[in-house]
């Protein structure tokens, strides 16, 4: 199982592109986290989005497999909604084409996939759920709202030691669009690049 086309993804990301103001959002989540490692806590993340479909599993991807990347241990990483729908097919079709290794473990209306960044780590097991849902933490983690629309509708998230709101536009705007893979993946390489910042910066 070969993983040359997400490595070369992960070794062209440019952090340059993010803006100073963005870079201030990161910050915070790079504060969580520095301060779970400094501590020697799990790190547990929970990217939080309306449907649990889109921006949400693409955070929790990208960021479990930057902790990878940069080898910070003892992160945990998790997805959920304000609802329960399914993981958009574009965004396995997208994962695909940018080398992750993704085998769908059944096959009804709300599918459960493993989805590898690795030859050698535990899959990320993706599907959609409530960010409540048992399958998720119910304390000690940071809520990290990757939407408008979950983030001014949530006002309280039990169990949530902090709560970071990293928005990222809906590519679901660009859906049966001639633009639909081109901005899910440009979606996927910001999440990546954002992701990537963040952990570049914990310190060991």
């Amino acid at each position: 199982m070969q993983f040359n086309t997400l490595n070369d993804i992960i070794s062209s990301l440019d952090i340059s592109t993010i803006s100073k103001e963005r870079k201030q959002i990161l910050d915070i989540l790079k504060t969580y986290i520095q301060t779970k490692k400094n501590n020697h806590q799990n790190i547990n993340l929970n990217f939080i989005c309306t449907h649990n479909s889109r921006r949400s599993h693409l955070s929790q991807i990208w960021a479990q497999t930057m902790a990878n990347n940069f080898k910070i241990k003892n992160v945990f990483c998790y997805s959920g909604g304000t609802e329960a729908t399914a993981m958009f097919t574009v965004v396995e079709e997208t994962l695909k084409k940018q080398g992750f290794h993704i085998e769908k473990l059944s096959n009804e209306k709300n599918p459960v996939y493993a989805i590898k960044f690795s030859e050698n780590n535990n899959p990320i097991i993706c599907f959609s759920k409530t960010f409540d849902a048992d399958f998720n933490p119910s304390s000690n983690f940071a809520a990290i709202m990757t939407c408008s629309h979950a983030d001014e509708n949530c006002p309280f998230i039990a169990g949530a030691e902090q709560r970071i709101p990293v928005r990222y536009d809906d590519p679901k705007a660009f859906d049966n669009t001639p633009q639909q893979l081109e901005k899910y993946r440009e979606r996927s390489l910001q999440i990546a690049t954002e992701l990537f910042y963040v952990f570049s910066q914990i310190n060991s």
